[in-house]
C-alpha cells in the first residue's frame, strides 16, 4: 500500500498568538506514518511575531504558506475584540477558502475568521470569554458558547485553548478514521473524545458536585457498550434518580443518555471496521446493536454512510 499522500496544514500566527494554540495543531499534525500531514508555521510575513504571555515567535513563511495549505489554522490571540487582523491577512484567508481550503479557528482565532464574513450565517464558537463580545461585533455569526467546537464544513471553530486538541482530533476522525484519531489521542495523553461542552468551564456561584461522579458513570458505560444500557442503570451507577440522571446528563453533553450511548456504539463500531475483519453482525453484536440491520441503520442516521462503505473509505490497504 503506497503512503497517503500529505495533507499541507499552515498555522498562521497573529500578533499576540497564544503559545498553546499555536503549538496544538502544530504537534498534533506534525509528520508521522499515522498522521500523513506537513505543518508550516506562518505569520503575515516571514520573521519575528510578538506573541502574548511573554513569548514571541519566529516564522519561516509568510502568507504564501495559505496558497499551499489544505487546512489553515488560527490560534487565538490577545484582545482580538479590538481591531481586526491586517487586511492582507484576511483577504488571504478569503482567497485560501475560495480555492477549497478549510479554515478552523482555536479559541479567540474565531474573530479572525468573522473578519473574513465566511461565518455570517453559520454557527461557530470561541472562548466563553469572548463569546459575547464577538456576537456583538458579528452580529451575523450565530455564535453557539455552549459548545466544544463547531464544524460547518468548510469553516471550523473551537473554544478555548484545550478544545483546540478536540478540534484537531475531530479533523483526524473525519479525515483518516476513529483508529488514526485515537491513536493520536493516545500519544498525546488526551481523551479521544471529549463529551459536553464549555458551559462546564464557565464559573458558578454553586459548585457542581456531580459533574465527577457523572464522568465516572460514562467511563463505566463505555466499557460495557456490548451490554445492555438502560437510563434505570446509568442512573443507578450514578447514585441519582433517572429524572436528575437525564436532566444533567443533556446539560453535562449535549446529548439524551441514550443518544450518547449510541453514538458511543457506533463510534466503537467504527475502530472496529478500521481495524479488524470481523462481519457486519459481528461488530453489531459486539457493540451491543443486536443486528447488522441495526446498526447500518444507525449508521447512517450518524454518520450519513453505510459501514461498508465506511470499511472501504478508512480501511487499510484496500
Amino acid at each position: 500500500m503506497p503512503p497517503s499522500p500529505l495533507r499541507h496544514v499552515a498555522v498562521l500566527v497573529l500578533e499576540g498568538a497564544k503559545p498553546l494554540d499555536v503549538g496544538i495543531p502544530a504537534q498534533v499534525f506534525t509528520t508521522r506514518a499515522s498522521v500523513p500531514y506537513e505543518v508550516r508555521v506562518c505569520g503575515a510575513a516571514p520573521g519575528l511575531v510578538t506573541g502574548g504571555d511573554g513569548l514571541s515567535y519566529y516564522v519561516e513563511h509568510g502568507l504564501e504558506a495559505l496558497e499551499w495549505a489544505d487546512i489553515v489554522f488560527v490560534p487565538g490571540y490577545r484582545f482580538p475584540d479590538r481591531d481586526d487582523p491586517p487586511r492582507a491577512v484576511v483577504d488571504a484567508l478569503i482567497a485560501a477558502h475560495a480555492r477549497g481550503a478549510r479554515l478552523a479557528a482555536i479559541s479567540t482565532g474565531a474573530f479572525a475568521l468573522a473578519a473574513t464574513g465566511l461565518l455570517d450565517g453559520r454557527r461557530a464558537t470561541t472562548h466563553w470569554h469572548y463569546a459575547r463580545a464577538l456576537a456583538a461585533k458579528r452580529p451575523l455569526v450565530q455564535v453557539d458558547e455552549n459548545v466544544l467546537f463547531v464544524d460547518e464544513g468548510s469553516v471550523l471553530t473551537s473554544a478555548g485553548a484545550a478544545s483546540g486538541i478536540d478540534l484537531c482530533l475531530h479533523i483526524l476522525r473525519s479525515d483518516l478514521g476513529v483508529a488514526a484519531s485515537n491513536h493520536t489521542a493516545r500519544r498525546l495523553v488526551a481523551a479521544p473524545y471529549r463529551s459536553g461542552g464549555q458551559a462546564q468551564y464557565v464559573p458558578r456561584s454553586v459548585p457542581e458536585v456531580l459533574g465527577e461522579r457523572f464522568a465516572a458513570t460514562r467511563e463505566w458505560a463505555l466499557r460495557r457498550l456490548g451490554e445492555p444500557l438502560t437510563l434505570e442503570a446509568l442512573a443507578r451507577h450514578a447514585a441519582v434518580s433517572p429524572r436528575t440522571f437525564s436532566r444533567r446528563f443533556a446539560e453535562d453533553t449535549g446529548y439524551t443518555p441514550m443518544q450518547w450511548v449510541m453514538r458511543a456504539r457506533v463510534d466503537v463500531a467504527r475502530e472496529l471496521l478500521e481495524r479488524s475483519e470481523r462481519g457486519i453482525e459481528q461488530i453489531a453484536a459486539d457493540v451491543g446493536l443486536g443486528t447488522g440491520a441495526n446498526l447500518r441503520m444507525h449508521f447512517q442516521r450518524i454518520l450519513g454512510t453505510s459501514p461498508s462503505e465506511y470499511r472501504r473509505t478508512f480501511t487499510r490497504g484496500e
